[in-house]
């Protein structure tokens, strides 16, 4: 999903925009919708504008507003504590059964999953939080898989977890989860499955491991595995990639997927392609680590690892909209496999905050003529972004340029 604005050459791959894809699901609801969400603001009234571009956000609000009044059950679980409740009371108000679920007391963390289970059929993983931004302002990469009950099933299974636990009164967990919440596909046994049409072997991962019921994949676990099958590339693209806690102290140094990154293209002659954004609120401190990596490829060493920065153009007007004109993807392609997160690249995601990921690999699978795996189509909008012009190879101005961009945004 691209933001307004943001024009590639003609002819550049593209996949369908997150509204559509959210205005298809709910469509297709019959009889339930349930979204695990950070936070919902579909509506401008959280900022002081009004704002053309929060249209579609307004849509689907009304979307979510008439599910009761055709018979689908609305369930929203969502992080707490809220800060801004308009959305959530108006569709409490409409009959949607909406549950703060907070994580504070049990992980240190909070919920950050975007994910959507519709009828036990349908799903939507990806990065883009219920937020009008995300339709039109930020840039956004999610899957949706229609008429696929087993992983939907799953990922009911997932949301069934923090449904739970917005039950529960005194901020603990129960000694062991019952087994109706126990995972339906893992990384060893994921579920056989097609992707547009083409067969795919596939999985749920989740996070923090406190919240992994038995059998579930940790969400590093999935990822860690996904970097060490690759053979012959890995192409990352994440808004937020440090190697330590970001919101902890004392600071832990956190090398997990680093020390991956650097094997495979040190040791393993992979090459790795990490694409990380450029916006106000990039921490100054990941550029330094990024330069750790691409100095890397410098010879005698000339590990195959490169590091660019994804910055989304924006109007002066845009700069007036707080959150929004960034790279907010986070996904990974290799040779074998795709995965597709909720959570950014830093110690506290995988520790302590709730989030989802999913993984499929379709490598092996015969395709027909006029068929496209999942894997090719992402594959293709990582190298479009990767070579575009938004994209810059990382430099020693990068850290005091994006993280000093906050003084241009106040001006």
């Amino acid at each position: 999903h691209v933001p307004k604005g943001m024009l590639f050459p003609p002819g550049s791959p593209h996949l369908q925009s997150i509204s559509d894809t959210w205005t298809n699901l709910l469509n297709r609801a019959n009889s339930s919708v349930s979204i695990a969400a950070f936070y919902l603001t579909l509506r401008d009234f959280d900022v002081d504008l009004t704002e053309p571009s929060a249209m579609q956000g307004k849509e689907l609000f009304s979307q979510l507003k008439r599910l009761e009044s055709r018979g689908v059950n609305l369930k929203i679980a969502v992080n707490a504590p809220q800060t801004y409740r308009t959305d959530t009371d108006e569709l409490s108000e409409a009959g949607a059964e909406v549950r703060e679920v907070n994580l504070q007391t049990i992980t240190g963390g909070i919920v950050h999953t975007k994910l959507w289970v519709v009828d036990r059929k349908h799903i939507y993983v990806g990065s883009a939080n219920m937020d009008w931004r995300s339709l039109t302002q930020v840039k956004e990469v999610g899957v949706s898989v229609e008429d696929c009950n087993c992983l939907a099933q799953d990922a009911a299974r997932i949301f069934g977890v923090y449904w739970e636990i917005g039950a529960l009164k005194n901020g603990s967990l129960p000694p062991f989860w019952p087994g109706r919440f126990s995972a339906l596909s893992s990384t060893k046994y994921p579920l056989a499955v097609k992707f547009n049409g083409v067969p795919a072997r596939v999985y749920l991962s989740s996070s923090p491991p406190q919240l992994s019921t038995y059998g579930r994949s940790d969400d590093l676990s999935a990822i860690l595995s996904v970097i060490a099958d690759a053979k012959e590339f890995i192409y990352v693209s994440v808004m937020d990639y440090i190697p330590m806690t970001q919101f902890t102290h004392p600071i832990r140094f956190w090398p997990a997927i680093d020390s991956a990154l650097r094997e495979a293209a040190c040791a393993q002659g992979v090459e790795v392609n990490l694409l990380v954004s450029c916006w106000s609120h990039s921490p100054g401190a990941m550029f330094i680590f990024l330069q750790s990596l691409s100095v890397l490829s410098k010879k005698p060493l000339r590990c195959n690892i490169h590091v660019k920065v994804f910055e989304v153009p924006s109007t002066q007007e845009q700069l007036q909209i707080p959150f929004a004109r960034v790279s907010h993807a986070k996904y990974m392609v290799t040779d074998g496999v795709v995965y597709i997160g909720t959570s950014n690249w830093s110690e506290n995601y995988f520790s302590q905050t709730a989030g989802v990921g999913l993984v499929i690999n379709q490598t092996g699978s015969k395709v027909e003529k006029g068929q496209q795996t999942v894997h090719h189509q992402l594959q293709e909008i990582f190298q479009r972004d990767w070579n575009s012009a938004f994209s810059q190879t990382l430099t020693d101005e990068h850290a005091e340029y994006c993280s000093g961009k906050k003084k241009h945004d106040l001006l």
